[in-house]
């Protein structure tokens, strides 16, 4: 039930790993009226990439009450709680999930949050996929105009309403412009968890940024990591870049740092990555940003999203002394807002969430595009990997259907989670390698 628009805004984020975290978190912030005193409470999906404490800590975004849950626990919470927005920060399918889950909360009664969802940054693969499961939010953020184009006209291609597509802007953009070199000239490479996603490229990666090192001792070269051994982000690292760093001759000026984004671009000179969310970050700033095409430019990599962009160059170039121009047109399509027009980009979706909370009778019922009319070979499948049925409604014997968990279920329910994640991220990873000896 949504609390009144005349106190404080309460808002929930349901998000599922670390990065997801942060964009809920902060898109919830900003999608509110500036200045506004909000309440914000968070749930953390339970999974192989629920952050820790460390990693939400890195992200630096703080709630007033934070809790891991599943996806009924969740639901149970959404029927007892009172909140005006509700974020989720999920994958496709959780998103899907939710909503059908909240549909079926809501029927009868017309209260409920407006729900806003979207994505954590480049949306360069499964789009009609992704896009389709995320479908029957009140607002489906696109990170930019070109994304925004692309959402409505796969909504319209397969026949559905299209008016959630709201244009903002990636929610983590900020930071002083970029004024001119630091002493001593940094670069950064910006890593991801999956791309490139072999050993060997991965190492090549890595021996070509220890190299730029060597031919340029002036320069501080920093590798930025996401997470530590063991950990997960959004996406699975199976081999984590300080781990092929281990024993190797590793120059003066070459460190290996973790930290807050923003604050490692406080100190760059020049970002180089593969294609990161990174990239955009420091585009924004106007920090001279590389795109590296070593590995060929290829959808796989997800660098082929910034053609045109007059980033994408190779370490041979970058060894030479080569500074990349941005292409302006194509930065500001990107939502990246370096010419200073940031701080409106959100007010399309604040009008928006203001006059679905002002609608005279509550909110409609949630409508997504899947049902078991248009997608009974799929939908059910997704929904039940959360323990829902194909109404929505909490599958028999579900974790936590009725109750909460008791003081010995808890513990057990933590011992069985980290024997999951140890057979998610440190066993699966050693079969499947040897697998393909």
């Amino acid at each position: 039930m949504p609390a009144s628009a005349t106190k404080s805004p309460r808002i929930a984020v349901l998000a599922d790993s670390d990065t997801r975290w942060k964009w809920g978190a902060l898109t919830a912030q900003r999608v509110v009226p500036e200045g506004s005193d909000i309440r914000l409470d968070g749930y953390l999906l339970r999974g192989r990439a629920t952050p820790t404490a460390r990693q939400l800590n890195e992200v630096g975004v703080h709630a007033d009450s934070l809790r891991e849950v599943t996806a009924v626990e969740f639901l149970r919470a959404m029927r007892e709680e009172s909140y005006d927005v509700l974020v989720l920060a999920l994958v496709g399918g959780a998103v899907q999930a939710m909503l059908h889950g909240l549909r079926r909360l809501g029927e009868g009664s017309g209260k409920r949050p407006v729900v806003v969802t979207g994505y954590v940054g480049v949306v360069y693969e499964k789009l009609a996929d992704g896009l389709l499961l995320r479908h029957g939010a009140d607002l489906v953020l696109a990170n930019s105009r070109q994304d925004a184009d692309r959402f409505r006209a796969v909504y319209e291609g397969v026949g559905a309403d299209a008016s959630s597509v709201t244009e903002v802007a990636l929610p983590f953009l900020g930071g002083e412009p970029y004024t001119g070199e630091h002493d001593p000239y940094t670069v950064v490479f910006a890593v991801q968890p999956s791309v490139p996603d072999n050993r060997k490229d991965r190492t090549y990666l890595l021996n070509r940024l220890i190299e730029h090192a060597r031919r340029h001792p002036e320069r501080e070269v920093l590798l930025k990591l996401r997470s530590k051994p063991g950990e997960h982000t959004t996406h699975i690292e199976e081999l984590p870049y300080q781990k092929l760093a281990q024993g190797m001759d590793l120059p003066a000026n070459f460190r290996l740092v973790y930290g807050h984004m923003g604050e490692v671009l406080d100190r760059t000179d020049l970002l180089v990555t593969v294609s990161s969310t990174a990239a955009l970050e420091a585009l924004h700033r106007r920090i001279p940003t590389v795109v590296l095409t070593d590995l060929g430019v290829r959808e796989v990599l997800g660098n082929h999203h910034f053609a045109g962009s007059g980033c994408l160059a190779s370490w041979d170039q970058l060894d030479a002394g080569h500074r990349p121009k941005p292409d302006e047109e194509w930065v500001a399509r990107q939502g990246v807002a370096a010419d200073g027009s940031y701080g409106t980009a959100f007010d399309a979706a604040r009008e928006r969430i203001a006059q679905l909370l002002d609608r005279p009778g509550g909110l409609p019922p949630l409508n997504p595009y899947y049902t078991t009319e248009t997608a009974p070979g799929y939908l059910p499948g997704i929904l039940a990997r959360h323990h829902l049925g194909p109404d929505g409604s909490p599958l028999p014997g579900a974790p936590a259907a009725d109750k909460a968990p008791g003081p010995v279920r808890q513990i057990v329910r933590r011992a069985a989670r980290g024997a999951y994640r140890h057979g998610v991220q440190r066993v699966a990873p050693v079969i499947r390698r040897m697998g393909e000896l």
